[in-house]
């Protein structure tokens, strides 16, 4: 029987780490979304590690900007980007204050207040599709860009915020190249999962976009 998930609150020291080391340690913890319809919990199965200036598939790559500020801030905090005109991703701020880098939440499970996401993600097939991506986990927790720059370290009056949860240990896990990530950027081993857990997107390299002519 597997232990019950610890309840214990991450401390900012968590963040305060390289994020390739953070990446990997964020699989199986539990991510805490409070809304005015009700709390509702995430089980991460998927993440994504971004380091800033160093790495070209970043955002920060190229400096700070007014959309990505948030990722050079403290660690412990959201960043909450727009993308494609449409959907919302959302990543948590590791390291220390001015060096930008960041995790995507890929995917994870929900495991409190499905009953909110099924009503946001009405397409989902089944609870296994909920949060199946960085969008659908976006959509299915309310994250839009109000988010951006909350403080997950912040205590229980946050609307995010990080549980020690039930970490999946280094047997369990899986990584590779991220998804849709295209570039010198592509090949970078920065995407990492729990080996065939159900809830995980599926891979997709980057498909470089046809210009019309």
């Amino acid at each position: 029987m597997s232990a019950r998930p610890d309840r214990t609150p991450l401390p900012r020291s968590f963040f305060d780490r390289p994020v390739l080391t953070v990446a990997p340690d964020l699989l199986g913890r539990t991510l805490v979304r409070r809304t005015s319809d009700g709390p509702m919990e995430l089980r991460i199965t998927e993440v994504e590690a971004y380091e800033g200036e160093a790495d070209p598939g970043s955002h920060a790559y190229r400096g700070r900007t007014a959309r990505n500020a948030s990722m050079f801030g403290p660690p412990g905090h959201a960043y909450v980007y727009f993308i494609y005109g449409m959907w919302f991703s959302l990543n948590l701020v590791c390291g220390p204050p001015g060096h930008a880098s960041g995790v995507l939440l890929r995917a994870g499970e929900i495991t409190v207040g499905a009953e909110l996401a099924r009503k946001r993600r009405v397409s989902a097939r089944n609870d296994r599709e909920l949060a199946k991506g960085p969008a659908r986990l976006a959509t299915a927790l309310a994250v839009d860009r109000s988010l951006d720059g909350t403080d997950l370290c912040s205590g229980t009056d946050s609307p995010l915020s990080l549980l020690a949860g039930a970490p999946v240990p280094p047997d369990l896990r899986s990584h590779g190249p991220r998804t849709g990530v295209g570039g010198a950027g592509a090949a970078h081993p920065y995407r990492y999962w729990i080996t065939h857990d159900s809830t995980v997107s599926p891979y997709r390299a980057h498909a470089p976009r046809r210009r019309s002519t």
